[in-house]
């Protein structure tokens, strides 16, 4: 799905250059209060394990250190409003600076999960971008995951799980409002686990094998 405004890819080192004036903004935002935040909801419940997209797999393949498990980072993190500027500005600048194409058009395959390191890329390299911002910005990598859902028009799509002591809030491509994952309409399936490299199911529906969704 194209992001309304798109006007076409730019390079990772603007979209990083642009991340970084957020991240020294939200250094001030100290006069916000907890009035702004979300409220406090229940988080996902998982039921066991889940094999990852074979993509998320090649991914890793690539990129070890995106996929490692760090035990001793914090599994949540406390939302502070300075935090939540943070993550909802990153949200809605990766959104309005990538373009969105998909992995046939981009790639040539059907699914393949990477970091838009040349400005373009479908929902699963969004997510990606925006978790290594993030974890950049000093938000444990553990508390962020990435999940697969299917979206409204029942197809696979992918999201970043971003777990905090308010709840299970999603980032996503298709929207600049970081929702609790019970607000988006999705169908969560499974994401990455917080305690090793497994997945954990979030669901009984049926898994997408691709998440290929722009």
């Amino acid at each position: 799905m194209r992001i309304a405004g798109r006007t076409g890819g730019i390079g990772i080192a603007r979209v990083l250059a642009v991340a970084a004036g957020l991240m020294a903004s939200a250094s001030g935002a100290g006069s916000q209060t907890l009035a702004a935040l979300p409220a406090v909801t229940i988080p996902a419940a998982t039921v066991g394990e889940a094999r990852p997209v074979p993509a998320w797999t090649e991914f890793c393949a690539r990129y070890a250190s995106e996929c490692a498990v760090d035990a001793s980072e914090p599994a949540q993190v406390t939302l502070t409003p300075r935090l939540w500027q943070t993550v909802t500005g990153i949200n809605r600048q990766v959104n309005t600076s990538l373009r969105a194409v998909t992995d046939q058009e981009h790639w040539g395959v059907p699914d393949r999960w990477d970091l838009a390191e040349d400005g373009s890329g479908d929902c699963e390299d969004f997510q990606l971008l925006k978790r290594k911002l993030l974890a950049q910005a000093g938000l444990p990598r553990r508390a962020m995951r990435m999940t697969v859902v299917i979206d409204e028009k029942g197809e696979g799509h992918a999201v970043l799980m971003l777990r905090t002591d308010r709840g299970d809030l999603v980032l996503d491509n298709k929207t600049s409002a970081v929702l609790p994952w019970h607000k988006t309409g999705y169908t969560f399936i499974k994401r990455e686990g917080d305690e090793s490299t497994r997945w954990v199911s979030l669901g009984r529906a049926v898994s997408p094998v691709v998440t290929a969704n722009r």
